[in-house]
């Protein structure tokens, strides 16, 4: 007599937390999930307990779809979706895969992948193909500055970039101005001509620089350089987007 085939376990990883949030994790109201871990350590990282894996609790993909179902309906009133962010999802491909595949195929949602770029390579072409929208962080277009502000080099994440372009996978990228670091003007100059030149970024998000990570520093008994640095001015903020906007790009 055969035995019957046993059926396979969930996909798992390390989920971090969950939320719902409205503008800023991609189009509409939508549900996030965010993957433990990440390889840089990004000296405005307002989320440093998300660094390491251990930082998460075991959840598998069928956990974290029955908590996206609940909202379905609010989301897709919206016009929203699900974003898996991090940490760095690309850290856990697998889940970030299964989670994607799952929340376009099962629920209907649109997707979106939260991400450095840095881990691209991991990115599969079935994991992008259930990707409606990339959120892209551009740290910096000066590679000795990259390295200092993530202690990692900057060519994967053009690399990628590169990559998702030649897909035509459409791309939000997001640049942050720190006052002193990432605002000269010829780093702003690079960063906006490189997207410029893809061909398939609809928005850029130019973040100004904010402090309202550093209890999670002091939490983690971690030093934040940056603890002294000022949020940029609303003039200098405008004037960042306008070098996007010259280059025709929307940059809000």
């Amino acid at each position: 007599m055969t035995a019957a085939p046993t059926a396979a376990a969930p996909v798992a990883g390390r989920l971090h937390s969950w939320d719902l949030s409205t503008g800023v994790d991609g189009p509409g109201t939508r549900f996030v999930a965010f993957l433990s871990g990440c390889p840089l350590r990004c000296l405005y990282c307002h989320n440093p307990d998300t660094w390491h894996l251990r930082d998460g609790r075991r959840a598998d993909a069928d956990e974290i779809l029955a908590e996206a179902a609940k909202y379905v309906e609010f989301i897709r009133a919206s016009g929203g979706g699900a974003t898996v962010s991090g940490g760095e999802p690309l850290l856990q491909p697998v889940l970030t895969g299964e989670l994607l595949h799952r929340l376009k195929h099962e629920l209907g949602l649109h997707t979106a992948l939260d991400t450095s770029g840095f881990l691209g390579a991991r990115a599969t072409d079935a994991l992008l193909a259930d990707t409606d929208l990339v959120l892209l962080d551009i740290k910096s277009w000066d590679r000795a500055l990259y390295r200092h502000l993530t202690g990692r080099e900057l060519a994967p994440t053009l690399h990628f970039a590169r990559r998702l372009a030649g897909l035509g996978k459409e791309v939000w990228v997001r640049f942050v101005l720190v006052p002193g670091l990432t605002d000269p003007a010829e780093n702003v100059e690079g960063v906006a001509a490189f997207t410029a030149s893809l061909g398939n970024v609809t928005r850029v998000d130019v973040l100004p620089f904010h402090r309202l990570g550093l209890a999670k520093w002091r939490a983690l008994d971690l030093e934040c350089t940056l603890a002294g640095t000022p949020p940029p001015t609303r003039e200098r903020t405008e004037a960042a987007r306008a070098v996007f906007a010259a280059h025709g790009l929307h940059a809000v």
